[in-house]
């Protein structure tokens, strides 16, 4: 069975991210096809990116931060980013814990449930970008969530019924392509 991080993707102390990770990690939960667990990246506490030698190149981090980061990151066989757009881009603290890493992201796959004034929509397009140089296979299926009819005050997340069911179909896809992807990372072993 596979195994599916719900990463969030803001570190912001005012944030609501972990509202919708706990209602997509709800929905995950009524599902057997799957294990599913939150990842909090704020939980990490990444410096800034500072590595001497680009992960493309090792696996050998100098920043005591990064080896729990990287044990996390390899131990998963997908990935459901919940992403707040910011100034239309993904927020730094995410951008930073993807940076942090490379060989662990490698072959895996990941859907995106984005959220903001236009829905997310610029955000989960520069993630698709920033993850397909780890080799990061995203899902064609995303949730975009408006932070004006899907939260009461931009603040207390209150999706619409509807968006159920695109997570539903967003969980579908990512599940099949991780189980599908993970025969690849273990015949790259066996080499």
């Amino acid at each position: 069975m596979v195994r599916i991080g719900i990463i969030t993707g803001s570190t912001r102390d005012s944030r609501v991210n972990t509202q919708v990770a706990e209602w997509v990690k709800s929905l995950a939960d009524l599902r057997t096809d799957a294990e599913f667990e939150l990842v909090d990246i704020k939980d990490y506490q990444l410096p800034s990116y500072n590595e001497s030698v680009p992960a493309v190149f090792t696996k050998d981090y100098q920043t005591p931060e990064a080896k729990p980061w990287s044990e996390k990151i390899d131990s998963l066989d997908g990935f459901v980013f919940i992403l707040a757009e910011y100034n239309k881009g993904i927020t730094s603290g995410l951008k930073n814990a993807i940076d942090y890493l490379y060989q662990e992201w490698n072959n895996k796959a990941a859907g995106i449930v984005s959220y903001g004034s236009t829905l997310g929509v610029s955000a989960a397009n520069d993630l698709r970008l920033i993850l397909s140089v780890p080799k990061v296979a995203t899902v064609g299926t995303q949730v975009g969530m408006s932070l004006f009819t899907d939260f009461e005050n931009m603040s207390k997340f209150t999706p619409a019924p509807f968006h159920q069911e695109t997570v539903d179909k967003l969980l579908d896809e990512v599940v099949s392509w991780s189980t599908a992807l993970k025969t690849i990372r273990t015949s790259e072993v066996l080499v």
